[in-house]
């Protein structure tokens, strides 16, 4: 399959290509030149699939012919030696846990899957590659630990500096070896832009080589849109419909949703769940997207006030807001609103969930408000992530995984930098 860049000022390209250039010379991002519609029987019995065997039908014709079937099967099984498990809470109620990675986020799916494939792409080079990262919070420790010690790649994740979480910093800090985090001197969005300057400066391209692994890379994405399928294999009942709320921030999430959607899967609407930061739910009333400076809540990993993959949203639905409004509608919840969430699933359902989880919970919950479909919302953290919050609003202990508590021994391995790009262009051609 050739993939094509949503800013249409650049030739198609192949998977490979696509992968390690991560963002399309004309600063767009990477589409595939066509959906694939899977095989109807393959949908009709999904019940029988496990996610290795979802995995391989929906990423195959993706990225045939740079991978064989052989080995998308082999790299797949290795990437993900853990489920996406479906908890049913009521009868109209679900939770798909995204948490059971090494890292207890759902951007294991992602860095994992991705990880693989490049390196696989560059067995051959002898020419170092630099994966640069933004992140809000999870997807810095889950590339952290997908690339670490992969020989001939090094990872420099920017994040922004006292904007996430205590946890979320230990984990992408606490490696070193071909892993370097930088704390940068302000928001999300201007660690999202940094990345976007780097793969448009000519000297920089030119002296290193760089791809990202962001949601903005295609081989992060098709991962992603695995687990949706995976989600309806464990469901009990097929006949009714189906709802599915997802805490959005980037929207890679989501965006993987939407293409599981094309691809066939039988669900009849999504929620973008935000936070505060709620430009697409606004998009999705008003026909406008108009990016704003991101807000900081406790739900830190959507703190997103331009999100990239609304391009590939956009691409979708080819700019028209009526026909994305027929798959989607948008929710924003504030802080208040997210504690008093985590409360209400802890206190009904014995469920202990993080803040973006809670967020997921009440899109969804107000969908239902004049619905009697199934509902499954998506959680993207394990609470231990957000231990201080969770048990505020619980009033209950969380248990720390193992892992989890391991990182909080080990020293840090980080540097700090403004949010000027000169600073960053300055640190990699010193750093190749």
């Amino acid at each position: 399959m050739l993939f094509y860049s949503t800013n249409a000022k650049c030739g198609p390209v192949s998977f490979r290509d696509a992968v390690l250039r991560g963002l399309a010379d004309d600063g767009g991002l990477f589409m595939p030149a066509g959906i694939p519609v899977l095989d109807p029987d393959f949908l009709a019995n999904l019940r029988n699939r496990s996610l290795i065997e979802i995995g391989v039908e929906v990423a195959a014709p993706f990225v045939r012919p740079d991978i064989s079937q052989e080995d998308l099967a082999e790299l797949i099984r290795d990437a993900f030696p853990f489920d996406a498990p479906l908890v049913q809470l009521s009868e109209n109620l679900h939770v798909l846990e995204l948490f059971h990675g090494p890292t207890l986020a759902f951007k294991d799916f992602g860095a994992r899957f991705m990880a693989r494939v490049l390196s696989g792409f560059r067995r051959d080079s002898s020419r170092p590659l630099t994966v640069l990262v933004a992140t809000s919070g999870d997807t810095g420790s889950a590339v952290a630990h997908g690339f670490y010690h992969v020989e001939g790649i090094r990872v420099v994740l920017l994040y922004p500096a006292g904007k996430i979480s205590v946890m979320q910093e230990r984990q992408m800090t606490t490696l070193g070896g071909n892993i370097q985090a930088v704390a940068v001197a302000g928001a999300f969005d201007d660690c999202q832009r940094l990345v976007k300057e780097a793969f448009q400066d000519p000297e920089l391209r030119e002296r290193t080589s760089l791809t990202s692994a962001n949601s903005i890379n295609i081989a992060r994405l098709i991962p992603q849109s695995f687990y949706y399928f995976r989600a309806l294999a464990q469901l009990q009942d097929l006949s009714r419909e189906i709802v599915l709320s997802v805490p959005s921030g980037n929207f890679g999430n989501l965006t993987a949703g939407l293409m599981a959607k094309f691809m066939g899967l039988p669900v009849h609407r999504f929620v973008a769940a935000t936070n505060a930061n709620a430009v697409v739910p606004r998009y999705l009333e008003t026909g406008i997207f108009q990016p704003q400076p991101s807000q900081k809540t406790i739900s830190n990993a959507m703190d997103v006030g331009n999100p990239s993959n609304f391009a590939r949203m956009l691409a979708l639905y080819k700019s028209d807001p009526d026909r994305m409004k027929q798959d989607l509608c948008g929710a924003s919840f504030d802080d208040d609103q997210t504690r008093s969430a985590i409360s209400e699933l802890y206190r009904i359902y014995r469920y202990p969930a993080d803040p973006h989880t809670a967020v997921a919970y009440l899109g969804l919950k107000q969908f239902q408000q004049n619905s009697t479909k199934q509902g499954i919302f998506l959680s993207t953290a394990h609470p231990g992530k957000f231990q201080d919050i969770v048990e505020q609003a619980t009033g209950a202990g969380v248990d720390l995984p193992q892992r989890l508590r391991e990182c909080l021994d080990k020293p840090q391995h980080s540097i700090s930098l403004s949010s000027r790009f000169e600073a960053l262009k300055s640190y990699l051609m010193d750093h190749p």
